[in-house]
């Protein structure tokens, strides 16, 4: 671990302009620019809300907001995941000329998103009092489930940026699999209201997703405390992956290039 505080610090100027420069190359093309980062989730939004308001005829107090929220969260998680399974592929024609920690790409990769998430978690605080949502101290309940979302992220990538250099087709995989953990995070649903006890309860405490949507939802939305023992028990997990990650990279790292 002390390896990768030094290259934390070592690269830290390179982690900044890497992903500004990622970000402008992003909308470059795009006559949009940054908009679409706010547009994409937007969209999407009032797709999922008239499918439940209408079609449906349910949904959940500020529910625009509700499926706002947890499209943000999950998209941070899951495009930074998906990138990392490719991660090496991808950078082949760098990381085969320069040396450059592995974990270091995923950071770029998480600013980037993070930046992404930052501009839509501001259109939230700004749609809030238009839906006069009640504001409370609860609020600052979003600082730890950050800090836990992207520690819990970090770890997952790092495990499968290792796998995806020897598993060719675990990019496919993947994508399967968050497709099905997408559904099993609520992210146009409310967990506890419309999936059975005890089964509820099990998913929002196996599925750390799950729980965190539900945290940042519970905090912005319905001012009510999250289950910080549980947030804990991710937070830890979250470093324990994120401890192996880096140390299965620092071991295998200099035989990636020669795999692919």
């Amino acid at each position: 671990m002390k390896k990768f505080f030094n290259d934390l610090k070592h690269y830290k100027s390179y982690i900044l302009y890497a992903t500004k420069a990622n970000l402008k190359a992003e909308v470059a093309s795009s006559y949009l620019n940054w908009l679409w980062w706010i547009l994409d989730p937007l969209l999407f939004m009032l797709v999922y809300s008239f499918v439940a308001l209408v079609v449906f005829g349910k949904g959940e107090p500020f529910f625009p907001l509700y499926v706002f929220i947890g499209l943000n969260t999950w998209n941070f998680f899951s495009k930074t995941v998906n990138k990392s399974v490719r991660m090496i592929r991808s950078y082949k024609g760098i990381i085969s000329k320069v040396y450059i920690p592995k974990y270091v790409l995923i950071l770029i990769t998480i600013m980037e998103n993070l930046f992404k998430m930052t501009v839509a978690y501001s259109l939230i605080l700004i749609m809030i009092p238009i839906y006069r949502v009640p504001i409370s101290w609860y609020l600052f309940n979003i600082i730890p489930l950050f800090i836990t979302l992207i520690v819990f992220t970090f770890g997952c990538s790092c495990l499968m940026l290792h796998a995806g250099v020897y598993l060719s087709d675990l990019s496919n995989i993947i994508k399967v699999v968050l497709k099905l953990a997408f559904y099993m995070s609520g992210i146009f649903f409310n967990i506890k209201r419309n999936v059975p006890k005890p089964y509820s309860t099990y998913l929002l405490r196996i599925n750390p997703m799950a729980f965190l949507i539900n945290g940042f939802r519970d905090s912005l939305l319905y001012s009510h405390m999250i289950e910080y023992g549980i947030l804990f028990i991710i937070f830890v997990i979250g470093c324990i992956i994120s401890v192996i990650g880096i140390r299965t990279i620092i071991n295998h790292e200099n035989n990636y290039v020669k795999v692919i």
